[in-house]
């Protein structure tokens, strides 16, 4: 398994705990953490959805499964050397990328991706911890999903409001320097097409000293749909609509029918300018652009890849060469493409373990030597972080959130992770 995401769990957990074909699955994963976008991309504030790392956490201690962080397919391993070992390779490693707008300015300093910006508050050690000074007064978050909702309650909430979580110290001093006080979300269709769940959507409505502002003429012409989600948003939008200002020191504002143009700046982005449907165009303040139009998938060498949708393209969950089955297996955003939420994987998992058991006696016949990619891994260098070396990060995250007096705090650079892994780490 290569990816410790929910999808990949799932899977895993899928794999051992059904009864038709005994199996063990080793899953390796290039950071030193397993969870994925649990932990590098649901927000802070999200508690009762970062419980779910429990449940993932069994499948880890479960005596069939094996977890090897710290190890990068193409760097420490090929997929050659993972087929040479292995009955099934089973790629699960996300999408990990965004896409871009394509608009001028785009490249001006202070534009930026929100999945940069949740990743740095989430604390990926990918992502430097200086990545975001906040001296912007005004924001702008392109995009009418939850990312861009996570971002936007994120930059607006009262950080002391965070410091109970287990956001990492720098980003929580950074939040609490904070110069912003204006935050716009920013969508080119309606407000009956924005993918927002509508628990995600109240709260944006019910954070403490924040004005949710919003014009009541987008409201216009919404007709009468029949989906649920999408009535029960409306109903957020009108209460919105009908609210006045209380003079809060911070306020967000919805902004519908409004398709990015430019980035307006010389040496700095100052403002975005959008365009409405009857062709008219708003310049709207802001020294911060976030982009939040979608997650994209990264090609891997060796791997069959469709650059249009940026994904390893499937059959029944099955990678295939040439026509021909190869032992090799996706699931998750990097088959399907970034859409649904985390429990959507539990599902797809159901289908990729099928077909792995569906194939498992042409699998069996397949030459493998077990062991040797992880000692060609080793040959090369490769410090794997075991499941004890997860377990003695996980002890000293818990221990630093003592000192603010809360479940945990992150390491949230790769010197803390590497250093609070290494004494038990095998290898």
């Amino acid at each position: 398994m290569i990816g410790a995401g929910p999808a990949g769990i799932y899977v895993a957990d899928a794999l051992v705990e059904q009864t038709d074909v005994p199996a063990t699955v080793d899953i390796f994963d290039r950071l030193p953490t397993p969870f994925g976008l649990l932990r590098y991309g649901v927000a802070p504030d999200h508690l009762k959805m970062k419980s779910m790392s429990r449940t993932l956490q069994r499948t880890l201690d479960h005596d069939n499964v094996r977890f090897f962080g710290n190890i990068e397919l193409g760097r420490d391993l090929t997929i050659e050397e993972l087929l040479g070992d292995y009955h099934a390779v089973i790629y699960a490693f996300g999408a990990a990328t965004d896409r871009h707008l394509g608009i001028p300015g785009e490249d001006l300093p202070g534009s930026d991706s929100a999945r940069h910006f949740v990743s740095w508050y989430c604390g990926d050690p990918d992502t430097a911890p200086d990545a975001f000074e906040l001296t912007a007064k005004s924001v702008a978050v392109i995009g009418l999903g939850n990312v861009a909702l996570d971002a936007a309650r994120v930059l607006a909430r009262d950080p002391e409001e965070l410091a109970p979580t287990d956001v990492p110290d720098n980003v929580l001093d950074a939040l609490r320097r904070s110069a912003v006080t204006d935050v716009h979300i920013v969508g080119r269709r309606g407000p009956q097409h924005a993918k927002f769940t509508t628990k995600e959507l109240r709260e944006i409505g019910e954070l403490a000293g924040v004005d949710v502002l919003m014009d009541p003429a987008a409201l216009d012409d919404v007709g009468e749909p029949t989906e649920t989600v999408v009535r029960r948003n409306l109903e957020v939008f009108r209460d919105w609509a009908g609210r006045s200002p209380t003079g809060a020191p911070r306020r967000i504002h919805m902004h519908f029918f409004s398709r990015p143009a430019a980035m307006l700046g010389d040496d700095q982005v100052e403002a975005l300018r959008v365009e409405h449907p009857d062709g008219s165009t708003t310049d709207i303040e802001a020294q911060l652009v976030l982009r939040s139009v979608g997650y994209r998938g990264v090609r891997l060498d060796g791997l069959p890849f469709d650059e249009e949708s940026g994904t390893v393209p499937t059959a029944d969950s099955r990678v295939r060469r040439d026509g021909t089955a190869s032992g090799e297996y996706a699931c998750g955003w990097i088959s399907r493409g970034a859409t649904g939420v985390i429990g959507t994987n539990r599902h797809s998992a159901q289908g990729t373990m099928q077909s792995v058991i569906a194939d498992a006696d042409a699998l069996r016949r397949r030459d493998t030597k077990p062991g040797s990619a992880l000692e060609a891994a080793m040959a090369r260098g490769a410090r794997p972080v075991t499941l004890e070396g997860w377990a003695a990060i996980d002890a000293e995250e818990i221990a630093r959130g003592k000192v603010r007096n809360n479940p945990r705090v992150k390491l949230a650079q790769w010197e803390e992770l590497l250093s609070a892994a290494n004494p038990v780490t095998k290898g």
